[in-house]
């Protein structure tokens, strides 16, 4: 093992075992240095100048979009901050450097209501024209995952990896272990939904008990994202939706439905589980709509008698 890939195991388990951070962040960060540690061959990565950095990053602007650009540095600056706190460097090359360029606004994909009404109807008309058990038990299961996606918002992995003590259907509250381990607790409010969670819970009993997951496959394993996505798929095709619906854009549903409301958007970034005001902030791109509707109903040229 050479030196550089030493730094990067030795970086990734501090990661892991003291930072806590997610698995899939870690795999991000294993990625994004791995390729820089290609990138600059035999130097050493405590050896790397500004310079360095300056080319690597015009390398990545010339083979990537700048949201990964961005994420891709900031792997890297959170590297080069671990080898100042251990003391490895003497300055940091990031200090030197100024790094700035503007991301482009990627308005988030939402699924119109009348859509995903469409779509939740395919799957309990599914329940009861399943032409056997099994097909109807899945359909109840996926009545249940499709509701609380939109319910609640819930990230995908959050959904995937909700134990059975995190449902309480008796005072309809969920417990959610988000980003960087951080829980929250939502309200479910429509009974419809908590109707489905339950008739979930009474047909996969059994198998969630052995799991200890809340969402199962009929092997009694834990529900996959790549499971949800592939069943989510085949309803949009059933119900002939010529609209490529992912688990993401439920969430981007639930929260521009709820600031289309005058729903606060602080309530909004809480039931989101963002960590900052900025990023529950690129909804307020989407609510056009609502817009549309304000300054038809409220703007004062209304009321103006030209001719």
């Amino acid at each position: 093992m050479s030196n550089n890939e030493s730094q990067i195991k030795n970086y990734l388990n501090y990661c892991t075992l003291q930072k806590r951070l997610d698995v899939k962040t870690v795999k991000a960060y294993r990625i994004d240095l791995e390729q820089f540690a290609g990138y600059i061959a035999e130097t050493q990565l405590t050896n790397v100048t500004p310079d360095i950095l300056e080319g690597y990053i015009s390398h990545l602007h010339q083979n990537y979009q700048p949201r990964t650009v961005k994420r891709k540095i900031a792997s890297l600056k959170a590297l080069f901050h671990y080898f100042e706190y251990r003391e490895l460097i003497v300055q940091n090359p990031f200090s030197k450097l100024h790094i700035k360029f503007k991301e482009p606004v990627i308005l988030p994909k939402i699924i119109p209501l009348q859509t995903m009404e469409y779509l939740l109807r395919t799957i309990y008309n599914r329940q009861t024209q399943a032409k056997t058990i099994h097909q109807q038990k899945e359909a109840v299961r996926d009545a249940a995952v499709c509701e609380l996606l939109f319910a609640t918002g819930i990230r995908i992995s959050e959904l995937c990896s909700l134990s059975e003590r995190d449902i309480n259907l008796q005072d309809g509250t969920i417990l959610i272990y988000g980003k960087g381990s951080k829980e929250r607790r939502l309200q479910l409010g429509n009974p419809d939904v908590i109707a489905a969670l339950a008739n979930y819970r009474s047909v996969f009993s059994d198998k969630t008990a052995q799991c200890h997951h809340f969402f199962v496959n009929q092997s009694g394993r834990p529900l996959s994202d790549q499971s949800v996505r592939r069943m989510i798929m085949k309803y949009s095709n059933l119900a002939a939706i010529d609209l490529h619906i992912t688990p993401h854009m439920f969430r981007h549903t639930f929260a521009t439905c709820l600031l289309e409301a005058d729903v606060d958007i602080r309530y909004i970034q809480e039931m989101l589980g963002h960590s900052s005001i900025n990023i529950t902030e690129i909804y307020t791109h989407v609510a056009v709509s609502k817009q549309r509707d304000i300054l038809t109903t409220k703007h004062p040229r209304k009321d103006f008698h030209i001719h």
